[in-house]
């Protein structure tokens, strides 16, 4: 069987941060329930900051690295989000555009809700395993922003959803699918899919969200039950608790993992307590160290849980990775992959741990008045010519680095420039 998987993996966490214990403390959250979510920061989008302008600032680092004609070997741009700029033209257009990328390349968006990313990835495995163009390589970007406007509920579920802002992220990922995958070998053929219609999250409007989140908890649970036993049935011999030395899932907060790991190695293992908290340390930590910083970017955080996973975890040999994706509404898939010192050794060099520590941190203030700016860039704007100044601090973590921003929108064309 022909070997694919990841050539090369980016995370871009923004330009700012912010922290949550001073977000539950000024929200007067129940302290004792906030820590049980397991988060630290998250990523806060300024009204310059889009999917398309997160999309190209994670992938412009591994574009830079490519020769010319390793470039030329991307025929498709498959962009994943549920933060679309437009019900017709994908996003992958202007990604393609700021990137420098060939004309003859294929380039669409893809839809379903935090799965999409997944779903991207695996169709770019697909077309690189069909050999339909031998030597061919797969960008595949995954990008979300919360501007956080919840369209509340009420009752238990308005207050439910109040812990909702702290988990809340935003950022991008870029992956490229090729046949030489130095960062991470997946098991091909090793996939268990599970999914049904329910009506557990969604935007019934462009610029916000609702739902019910015990309904989405219990959605999830039942779907990564479900997937992985399906990847059972397919993959012989498969121990969970055996098999995969770590486990990277999409994480819309880190305490709700901890109660999903904990739910599948009592129903798959028998296991007591204290095993399922060692367990956790140890192989299912490592990936949310990222995850703790940026928030849920929605499509992205499997690849986000990815990437921490290989940064924090102890690869002196080869090690098995299982991932679980979900999407609300829902579609979920547990698959698998190998990562190599040599892996860990390459991602190292990307210092993601530092690019997000140097994120500018707003103060409680700052955010306060950033949320009454959500609105600057509503879904459908026609004309806008965005301010720079809005935060000078923020700004200078921009200016000057490389970075795309969005500039302005002309007749609902967005312009963007490299600052």
């Amino acid at each position: 069987m022909k070997t694919v998987g990841i050539e090369a993996l980016n995370v871009y966490g923004g330009a700012a941060k912010l922290d949550l214990r001073i977000l539950a403390e000024a929200r007067g959250l129940d302290m004792e329930r906030f820590q049980n979510l397991l988060v630290k920061e998250k990523a806060i989008a300024m009204p310059y900051e889009d999917p398309v302008s997160h999309a190209v600032n994670a992938a412009k680092p591994i574009m830079d690295s490519l020769s010319d004609s390793d470039r030329e070997q991307i025929k498709m741009v498959i962009t994943c989000t549920e933060s679309g700029i437009d019900f017709s033209k994908s996003i992958s257009n202007y990604i393609h555009n700021y990137l420098g990328l060939s004309r003859n390349c294929r380039m669409f968006e893809l839809k379903q809700a935090c799965y999409c990313g997944t779903a991207g990835f695996q169709m770019a495995l697909s077309f690189i395993l069909s050999q339909a163009s031998p030597g061919a390589k797969v960008l595949v970007l995954v990008t979300d922003i919360s501007r956080f406007l919840v369209t509340e509920g009420t009752g238990p579920i308005a207050e439910d959803w109040s812990f909702a802002e702290p988990t809340s992220g935003s950022g991008a990922v870029a992956i490229l699918v090729s046949d030489v995958p130095y960062i991470f070998q997946v098991d091909v053929g090793c996939n268990g899919f599970y999914g049904y219609e329910v009506m557990d999250t969604c935007r019934p409007i462009a610029d916000s969200e609702a739902g019910d989140p015990d309904l989405s908890l219990l959605s999830y649970l039942d779907c990564c039950e479900n997937a992985y036993m399906q990847y059972e049935l397919l993959v012989e011999g498969v121990d969970y608790q055996k098999t995969f030395d770590y486990l990277s899932f999409h994480t819309p907060f880190g305490g709700m993992i901890k109660s999903v790991h904990k739910n599948m190695m009592r129903k798959f293992k028998k296991a007591k307590l204290a095993e399922i908290e060692e367990d956790f340390r140890r192989r299912v930590m490592p990936g949310l160290t990222y995850c703790q910083q940026v928030g849920n970017i929605m499509a992205a955080t499997v690849f986000v849980s990815l990437a921490s996973t290989i940064d924090n975890g102890e690869f002196s040999n080869p090690r098995r990775i299982g991932l679980f994706s979900y999407g609300s509404g829902c579609c979920s898939e547990f698959y698998s992959g190998v990562v190599t010192p040599q892996a860990q050794q390459i991602q190292a060099k990307r210092s993601l741990s530092g690019q997000l520590a140097q994120r500018y941190s707003l103060n409680f203030e700052e955010y306060e008045l950033l949320l009454n700016k959500n609105t600057t860039v509503p879904f459908g704007t026609r004309n806008k010519t965005l301010d720079y100044q809005i935060f000078p601090a923020v700004w200078q973590q921009i200016e000057g680095k490389g970075l795309l921003v969005l500039k302005e929108i002309k007749e609902f064309h967005r312009e963007y420039e490299w600052v």
